[in-house]
């Protein structure tokens, strides 16, 4: 396998696909996270995981494998056992004059290649291929979750499941060739699969409908058969771990699963419903809140004031939005960066869903009087640095941490407000003093969570909806000199045109004049205007900075930001 003269990074700015400067922003943050640059342009959206792959062939004079075009890709599974392919992440295409062709994913991943040689043959010709594509690839053609699914849905006998009770206690045998066990493994294996947020279990009139989250839209999947309701409900309660009997109020519970090389928790959520319990499961994946500051969207100038914000030595600072729209994550990310052996940091939270090495972490349990309140106390009797609040709910979690705030460390915090500037007439109509809130507010930043355009099926927008430019006060003169992208729809996006989600933010930064007002409690209308006149970008502003990048499109940004005076309809 013989290597060009040229670098991995030369390579894709020299293909126009990576600009100079993002190039050294990836280089340096793949030497602070001690990743491989490929890694790092991946993980920073500064290229797609397709071109890196394209460009590592080139690199390295390897063939590139288009795993899309499924036609032409006549892979031999039966060349390497099952359990190799699935470990190694491998894909065998043939053999030809003693040589076995395999594609893979890493071209450096020598202890891969010479097992391989050592376990199956000394002579390996390779080509490369995006990991996700060979997942894939081997779900669709070895796993075949999809097909299994409906394969074990059809083979349920209908019959042995109108009895509920006798269905539970088949259920608390264990036995993992069960019909219904088997179905819900797969359901859950392949909405980790698809990179579904959550998996929701609803029964309605005539059937159970199995609906996957999928960058914040629900898409229906599977549909089970009525008659195994009450089996399917009982399986998910009895590995949750709460009460199959009770189906009179709501329950919670958690589910511990390996995919892979990784550990996944499930936070698990039943309520009664008319058609029976309706049971939603969270995926609480590892590395969902390990993304890193800069891959959260930020534009430059918001990039640079959130770092200053985090490292100043006390205030509080506050992350609004709706449920849903990435709070938790932003202020991890947060904490990730400040997460150092000389800093002291303590969470309170509701509950606890991810678990994070050097950081203190407790969780809200009211029922026994540990409320965040109890907990706050606590902490600062522990010598913090910086302390991470789940919610500010009333007056005294508020007050309890603005004295925190006050006293020297710096807190972190969520609240529910539509924008930047209801923050802080939010903080006063609880009953917090204007004077505390004016002293302590380091800064407020509101954020929604827009799709972001598949990169593999991006195109030009020949005819942008004027709607939608109306509605986020798009002009023509904006546009000048830009291309709106739309995605077209393909297999990697599965037909939507969009493939993950970033931030879109609106940055508050506390200043004399904003403080002034929140002094004299002054309207919010006010305080926003304030703000703008500042250099604060409102969310449809910096939605709008994106859509002119090519990174979402006019719909998204109307529909999360809430551009004033429009309605846009939901996706069905």
């Amino acid at each position: 396998m013989a290597r060009s003269k040229y670098k991995l990074g030369e390579i894709l700015v020299k293909n126009k696909l990576l600009g100079i400067n993002s190039l050294k922003d990836a280089i340096k943050y793949a030497k602070e996270h001690n990743q491989r640059l490929g890694e790092a342009l991946i993980e920073l959206e500064l290229c797609s995981e397709k071109d890196v792959t394209k460009a590592l062939a080139k690199q390295f004079d390897m063939r590139y494998v288009n795993l899309d075009k499924t036609s032409e890709v006549t892979a031999n599974l039966k060349l390497i056992p099952a359990k190799m392919i699935k470990d190694l992440k491998i894909l065998p295409l043939g053999e030809e004059d003693g040589r076995l062709k395999v594609v893979i994913s890493d071209p450096l991943d020598l202890d891969k290649l010479d097992l391989l040689r050592f376990k199956l043959n000394p002579n390996i010709e390779c080509a490369l291929a995006p990991a996700s594509k060979i997942q894939k690839f081997i779900d669709t053609f070895l796993t075949g979750f999809e097909s299994k699914i409906k394969e074990t849905v059809h083979s349920i006998d209908e019959d042995q499941a109108e009895d509920e009770q006798a269905g539970a206690g088949r259920l608390i045998e264990k036995d993992e060739d069960a019909p219904i066990i088997r179905l819900i493994n797969q359901v859950i294996g392949e909405a980790v699969r698809t990179r579904a947020s959550d998996i929701h279990i609803e029964p309605m009139a005539d059937r159970v409908r199995v609906r996957y989250r999928i960058d914040g839209v629900c898409i229906e999947k599977e549909k089970i058969p009525k008659s195994v309701q009450g089996a399917v409900l009982a399986r998910l309660k009895l590995m949750a771990g709460i009460d199959i009997a009770e189906k009179r109020v709501p329950q919670d519970g958690r589910i511990k699963m390996r995919f892979t090389s990784d550990d996944i928790d499930f936070r698990v959520s039943a309520c009664p419903g008319y058609h029976g319990e309706s049971i939603v499961l969270r995926i609480l994946r590892p590395d969902a809140v390990r993304v890193g500051i800069q891959s959260l969207g930020f534009e430059q100038d918001n990039y640079e004031t959130f770092m200053n914000i985090i490292k100043r030595p006390n205030g509080i600072f506050l992350v609004t939005g709706p449920t849903g729209s990435g709070k938790t994550t932003t202020l991890y990310s947060a904490l990730q960066e400040l997460n150092r052996p000389d800093r002291k940091i303590i969470t309170a939270e509701d509950p606890v869903e991810y678990n994070f090495p050097g950081i203190n972490q407790c969780q809200v349990r009211d029922e026994i009087g540990l409320t965040f309140s109890r907990i706050l106390r606590a902490m600062l009797r522990q010598a913090p640095n910086i302390i991470l609040v789940g919610e500010i709910r009333d007056m005294e979690v508020g007050e309890v941490a603005i004295q925190a705030a006050l006293t020297g460390h710096l807190v972190f915090s969520t609240l529910h407000t539509n924008d930047a500037p209801g923050a802080i007439t939010r903080l006063i109509d609880m009953g917090i003093k204007p004077f505390l809130v004016a002293s302590s507010v380091q800064a407020i930043m509101a954020q929604r969570l827009i799709r972001i355009i598949c990169e593999e099926c991006k195109e030009d927008d020949p005819s942008p909806n004027r709607q939608f430019m109306r509605a986020i006060g798009m002009t023509a003169q904006e546009m000048d000199g830009h291309s709106l992208k739309r995605g077209r729809g393909c297999q990697r996006c599965s037909q939507t045109g969009f493939r993950g989600r970033q931030g879109i933010f609106e940055m508050l930064s506390m200043n004399s004049e904003l403080r002034e007002l929140a002094f004299n409690r002054a309207p919010t209308s006010q305080v926003r205007k304030a703000a703008r006149a500042s250099g604060m970008r409102t969310l449809v502003e910096d939605g709008k900075v994106k859509v002119l990048r090519g990174v979402t499109t006019l719909e998204e940004v109307a529909r999360h930001a809430q551009a004033e005076g429009v309605v846009v309809e939901q996706e069905d």
